[in-house]
């Protein structure tokens, strides 16, 4: 699991976080003034990096919170069974198989390269060169 700890208030949107164990794209931020006796809260809506789903968490501006280290690579496409690809990676010549979005189900075909995200130990097509 390849992640970092830093504080919430320093988080920023388009960047990423971790929420229920699940790496997220964050979508918007909203800070609280703080009050008589209590601190800055912020308001954190997310989006999953895999599945979609909206994830929204409070927490105080000092509080930690892991951020998923996100490695961004590139593969050839080498063959197409249905919803999953076979690719190999650029740089270091392995071949995995790997799930194809929806969005890019007719797009994806054999010889062409493409760009994955390796985040937190699962990887995941985000475009066709």
């Amino acid at each position: 699991m390849d992640k970092k700890v830093v504080t919430v208030g320093s988080l920023r949107v388009g960047g990423y976080v971790v929420i229920d164990n699940a790496p997220c794209v964050i979508k918007d931020i909203q800070i609280s003034k703080p009050g008589k006796h209590g601190s800055t809260k912020a308001r954190v809506e997310a989006m999953g990096v895999f599945d979609d789903k909206k994830r929204i968490f409070i927490s105080p501006t000092s509080d930690k919170i892991d951020v998923p280290i996100v490695e961004k690579k590139e593969a050839q496409v080498l063959s197409v069974h249905e919803n999953k690809a076979n690719v190999m990676d650029i740089e270091t010549y392995e071949t995995f198989d790997i799930l194809i979005p929806d969005e890019l189900k007719n797009q994806i075909k054999e010889g062409i390269q493409v760009v994955y995200w390796v985040v937190m130990d699962q990887k995941i097509i985000r475009q066709v060169k």
